[in-house]
């Protein structure tokens, strides 16, 4: 079965993609969900005016990633936590955190487009990735020091 999915579905589409699933999990799942329609001849042409309505909108965001992309590629984020013996982290280091520390520097960044890579529970320098846009992804260094 053929679906037009009304928003970003990770590993299937994004927004506006016609994608083929099976019938269980169309039916099932995206459609009860509000994440796709079916794929008939209205829903296809009420597509093709969103799509050429979101293409204009979607350039200028685009351009924004790209931009904000350069920015934090030479960006080192710090980040102080609390820490005991052995320069252990209470706790553990969280997107949120990083996410809070990248607003008070003025870049948004939405928590839930990032993903740390490994584990943080130790003091050092760490690598974050942040999707900005659908193609568009920004690696960060994330440098944790204990609190003064």
């Amino acid at each position: 079965m053929q679906v037009i999915l009304k928003q970003d579905v990770k590993g299937l589409g994004f927004k506006h993609d016609v994608v083929k699933v099976r019938n269980g999990y169309g039916l099932n799942f995206l459609i009860p969900q509000g994440l796709a329609v079916v794929a008939s001849r209205p829903a296809l042409n009420d597509r093709a005016e969103a799509v050429r309505q979101a293409e204009f909108r979607q350039e200028g965001l685009r351009q924004a990633a790209n931009d904000l992309s350069e920015k934090l590629g030479q960006l080192t984020v710090t980040l102080a936590v609390r820490t005991g013996e052995n320069r252990r982290i209470f706790g553990a280091v969280t997107t949120l955190m990083v996410a809070e520390a990248l607003a008070a520097l003025g870049h948004e960044v939405d928590r839930r487009k990032m993903s740390i890579r490994g584990e943080i529970r130790e003091l050092g320098t760490y690598q974050v990735e942040a999707e900005l846009y659908r193609d568009i992804k920004a690696v960060f260094n994330l440098e944790v020091t204990a609190l003064a």
